[in-house]
């Protein structure tokens, strides 16, 4: 099969139907409806089984006083999926491949986790800059490399 240079800006398809529609759709089909009721439609069914699934994930390693965090990162989790899926899209720009959309989000929730283990649990959040069973001589230079390490992690 010959191809020409200009095949490659074709819209994909699957069974003579365009894929862009599907791409362009499912995006819209992750935000539920506003509605006074609980379940609806299968659609709303869908999107409350798919939140659930996400936040069930992100929850189950925490423990009890850590889901507090739930909808804040469900919706993180959300709000990334939606934004790399539209990046699917031809001709679109994906927003998270700018470092100042990752640094955007990334800086607050580790500063947030940072201070909450520092508030919360001192010695222990101070204890990570140092492994134990260290040789005295080294503990300078560790507790500098582990603080850089450590103020790296948003990057």
């Amino acid at each position: 099969m010959n191809l020409s240079f200009f095949d490659q800006f074709t819209s994909p398809c699957l069974l003579g139907i365009p894929l862009i529609l599907l791409s362009m759709l499912f995006p819209a089909l992750l935000l539920p409806a506003p509605d006074n009721r609980w379940i609806t439609n299968r659609l709303s069914t869908l999107q409350l089984w798919f939140s659930h699934l996400i936040t069930k994930q992100l929850m189950t390693p925490l423990n009890k006083g850590g889901h507090k965090w739930a909808l804040i990162l469900t919706s993180l989790m959300m709000f990334l999926l939606m934004i790399n899926l539209l990046g699917l899209l031809p001709y679109t720009f994906t927003p998270t491949t700018q470092l100042s959309m990752n640094m955007a989000l990334a800086f607050p929730l580790w500063l947030a986790t940072l201070l909450t283990g520092l508030r919360n649990q001192p010695s222990i959040s101070l204890g990570h800059l140092l492994p134990e069973g260290t040789p005295t001589p080294l503990i300078p230079a560790l507790i500098l490399i582990e603080t850089t390490s450590l103020l790296i992690r948003p990057l």
